[in-house]
């Protein structure tokens, strides 16, 4: 089995809006989301499918046929739109990441021929981003920024050791990166409102939990989070988790960008 990804890109406007609420609570819920004339954003849609590999032709399904279905309900549909004014689901069902997401899936799914959807995925921006799989709920994943240092260093190893293993970054001075955490929620989005999740309670929890703790910290010296603990991304990810499942039970992953080379991901202790 073979997987295949296809972007593409699109434009459109919206506004949240839930028509039987007055405009405070609008406003409380969606903040400046709720703009009545709208605001946009150029999207960023990743379409996967699999499929068997032609032993004749060598591929699995023409490009030009995921082209034609998925441009023919993206392009025609959405894109230059405002969503809520010009698109019959989306009157009815504001358009949020997960709602786009959701029905795209359903627009999409057993479309193809010759290959199955496997997952698709919504970039609003470049810091929030919506993605559905295969028998899966809707996930959610919202990008924060921090900057902090760190010494890699283990209580149970020697000193030759640890430098042997962790070299530079054993310096006992520190050092630091400009970390980029991935926290992914999942769930079913709310039927009123579209989400999973309010962004604005996900973004107070993170912050409160972890960019007040942690950006511009040195792990080592300044957290009691990491007090006997050696702050490899690895642990990183484990300590945020624990730090953010008890005030985000829909927590699915957290995902920890290092470097630009260096990416971890953690699924919680239940996911071996």
């Amino acid at each position: 089995m073979i997987l295949l990804t296809r972007k593409v890109e699109f434009s459109a406007a919206h506004s949240y809006h839930v028509p039987t609420w007055d405009e405070k609570k609008n406003k409380e819920v969606f903040g400046l989301c709720n703009n009545p004339n709208g605001h946009g954003h150029d999207y960023t849609l990743e379409v996967t499918v699999k499929g068997n590999l032609n032993p004749k032709s060598g591929i699995v399904v023409n490009i030009t046929d995921i082209d034609r279905i998925v441009k023919g309900v993206v392009l025609e549909e959405l894109d230059g739109k405002f969503l809520n004014r010009e698109h019959s689901f989306f009157k009815e069902h504001i358009p949020t990441t997960e709602n786009i997401v959701s029905y795209l899936w359903n627009e999409l799914n057993e479309k193809f021929d010759k290959c199955e959807l496997q997952s698709i995925k919504l970039h609003e921006n470049p810091f929030l981003l919506s993605q559905k799989e295969e028998k899966s709920m809707i996930q959610l994943t919202r990008k924060f920024h921090f900057s902090a240092a760190h010494r890699l260093h283990s209580d149970q190893l020697s000193d030759e050791e640890n430098k042997m293993i962790f070299g530079k970054c054993n310096n006992p001075h520190g050092h630091g990166h400009n970390y980029i955490l991935e926290v992914t929620v999942e769930g079913e989005a709310d039927p009123v409102t579209g989400m999973i999740i309010n962004l604005a309670e996900l973004d107070e929890i993170v912050d409160q939990k972890i960019l007040q703790k942690f950006d511009h910290k040195h792990l080592n010296l300044d957290t009691e989070e990491f007090s006997g603990l050696n702050p490899t991304a690895e642990v990183m990810t484990v300590v945020f988790w624990e730090l953010l499942q008890p005030s985000l039970p829909s927590l699915s992953k957290i995902g920890l960008w290092e470097t630009a080379k260096n990416y971890f991901e953690y699924h919680g202790p239940e996911n071996k």
